[in-house]
């Protein structure tokens, strides 16, 4: 269980509810993550890694593998919301922290947007007669609503949504392999390597894509205060999560790859109308399976993902707000549902603001995706910073695995991918963390520079009392 007084030790009240279970906390980040997520990007990541769409997952899970090891270093040093805005702030420096909350915003506050977006265009394919702006009012509305009522309503709705998505899936993955088996399609290990157009920066290009995916594991670390077994849940909740929906990724996109009617077309056009995976599950089945996937596809991004991202979107501007770096209003939980209720409002009014926009956008939906995953391998970056420097650093921790070779490899590999990213990505995150340094260049010479409360000088562990 749970210590009723860990938030006091950092000059907080426990005023979010404790309602959620390790299994809440797994159907929480499998929702999050989509298990059917990479139906609606599968065409971009097989154009973007030359046919190999099943090695960068599974090289997006080996990556991410070691920042979820992290994240459960830090969430068990600070067993509070907000991610890493606090475990760099606590465990780096207060201003390294509003960086790393202004750069994590560029993920979270953009992925409800893009959710509804992708969602709503999908639905007006579906049903013309329905513009886009419809859907996207109507699934902001209904999220909005259910997170406003509490954490509870919230968990119970998503283990609903996530049977669907696990039932459309199982659906799939059954057709698709009877098919390959009566000899549709053609079995191979493309999926997995093809000496003719592989090379490593291919890949790592094709991984930034492929992470979209995976968002959303990091997303359970903003729960540690509604956890009602405490913060060492949240670590074992974010490995199986990432584990689970990791194998459903790459079994999924490996069956697709081998039924794809135009592989050659496919590598060269891309998938400019997202409907490759649609395609892929046509030839497996006809279009009742191909319609299947897609009215999942876009129900599961509308409606459970986008609810579970704006819970973690409304936790973070919470906690930054608490801490009086973003304004104050944004701090208030309501009192009968213990669920930041101004936060949870305010993230539902800019997705639906940004969603309108983008949807006038002919690259609305790609800019949104690259701008989201250059905030997010930013923000795992500091990530593995902040284990190093406050266990092995500032604590003089001698766990060696733990705390240096373990963040150090997932900082090795996430950088890298970072560095093969789309350039556009790089310029706009670039552009954006400029800003938010700007913005704490004007904190500072206002006289309000970051402070986060309970803060003391650290002592260092005891050799005999060390844990791995």
């Amino acid at each position: 269980m749970y210590d009723p007084d860990e938030l006091l030790r950092y000059g907080y009240q426990q005023e979010l509810s404790r309602q959620l279970r390790f299994r809440d906390l797994v159907a929480y980040g499998l929702v999050y993550m989509v298990p059917i997520a990479p139906m609606a990007i599968f065409g971009s990541v097989y154009a973007a890694s030359g046919g190999m769409v099943g090695l960068a997952y599974a090289i997006g899970v080996a990556a991410l593998v070691f920042t979820a090891f992290s994240y459960a270093q830090m969430v068990k040093a600070f067993p509070m919301s907000g991610s890493v805005y606090n475990y760099a702030g606590r465990g780096i420096h207060p201003a390294v922290g509003f960086l790393a909350g202004w750069v994590i915003l560029l993920d979270y506050v953009l992925v409800p947007g893009l959710l509804y977006l992708v969602a709503s265009v999908a639905m007006h394919a579906s049903v013309p007669s329905a513009p886009v702006w419809v859907w996207l009012l109507g699934f902001v509305a209904v999220n909005t609503v259910v997170n406003s009522v509490g954490i509870r309503l919230t968990a119970a709705v998503t283990r609903v949504m996530l049977l669907g998505e696990l039932i459309a899936l199982g659906i799939f993955l059954v057709v698709a392999a009877a098919a390959l088996a009566s000899g549709k399609g053609r079995f191979s290990w493309e999926a997995f390597y093809n000496p003719q157009t592989f090379t490593w920066s291919l890949i790592a290009g094709a991984v930034s894509v492929a992470v979209l995916s995976f968002l959303g594991f990091d997303g359970i670390s903003m729960l540690a205060e509604e956890t009602r077994d405490g913060s060492r849940q949240i670590g074992r909740a974010m490995a199986a999560v990432l584990v689970l929906a990791g194998v459903l990724f790459i079994a999924q996109t490996w069956l697709a790859a081998m039924l794809v009617p135009d592989p050659a077309g496919l590598l060269h056009a891309g998938d400019p109308n997202g409907t490759a995976f649609y395609d892929a599950a046509g030839s497996a089945g006809g279009d009742w399976l191909a319609t299947l996937c897609a009215v999942a596809t876009a129900i599961a991004w509308g409606l459970p993902n986008s609810m579970v991202a704006q819970v973690a979107t409304s936790r973070l501007l919470y906690a930054m707000a608490r801490d009086r770096q973003l304004p104050r209003f944004l701090a208030k939980v309501s009192l009968r549902r213990s669920v930041p209720i101004n936060a949870t409002l305010l993230t539902g009014a800019v997705s639906l603001t940004l969603g309108l926009y983008m949807a006038t956008r002919t690259d609305g939906i790609t800019l949104l995706s690259s701008l989201i995953n250059f905030g997010a391998m930013v923000a795992f970056l500091v990530l593995q910073v902040c284990v190093v420097v406050h266990h092995l650093i500032r604590r003089r921790s001698h766990n060696w695995w733990a705390h240096l070779v373990m963040p150090a490899a997932g900082f090795v590999i996430l950088a890298y991918v970072v560095v093969n990213a789309n350039i556009a990505a790089q310029r706009l995150g670039l552009a954006w963390l400029a800003l938010g340094v700007l913005v704490l260049a004007g904190l500072y010479a206002a006289g309000r520079r970051p402070v986060l409360s309970g803060l003391a000088p650290v002592q260092p562990l005891r050799r005999d009392v060390e844990k791995v």
